[in-house]
């Protein structure tokens, strides 16, 4: 089973950092501090670094659910349910935690905030919208390398 994860997990991160960096470029203009310089592409990079972490947790959280480790791959709504669900709380936890709680970075006036939690609509959006396309994508890879 181990032979399996190792793959496809390697494969999910990079998918998972080759996607959330172009977010990560984008939103940058909402964040104090970043003026696009060598630096904040730099940040942004290692911002997707950590993005592919907490996508493996999606990951993880699908395999506890359904007890398999290509979930993600099977029909229905199930794997989408898991996705948008953890998604979303990670988003919102990961969020609140870095600005409320260790205060790692703050909004510039332009960032969209979510209702009483005092965090962006935008990374939110980020941890809900992409890992739709992630696991999308990783699925197409391990139909295609099962054919």
């Amino acid at each position: 089973m181990l032979k399996h994860h190792v793959p496809l997990l390697v494969r999910l991160f990079v998918i998972s950092v080759v996607l959330n960096f172009p977010w990560e470029i984008g939103q940058a203009f909402l964040y104090v501090g970043m003026d696009y310089s060598a630096a904040t592409w730099w940040h942004c990079f290692v911002a997707s670094l950590g993005d592919g972490v907490l996508i493996g947790l999606i990951y993880g959280t699908g395999c506890l659910v359904t007890g398999r480790y290509d979930w993600f791959a099977q029909r229905g709504s199930k794997p989408w349910i898991i996705i948008l669900i953890t998604g979303l709380i990670i988003g919102v936890v990961v969020e609140w935690v870095a600005v409320h709680q260790l205060g790692r970075w703050a909004y510039t006036e332009a960032m969209p905030m979510l209702g009483g939690l005092g965090i962006g609509w935008v990374p939110v959006l980020q941890m809900l919208l992409l890992p739709l396309p992630i696991f999308f994508i990783l699925a197409k890879t391990v139909h295609s390398r099962a054919e």
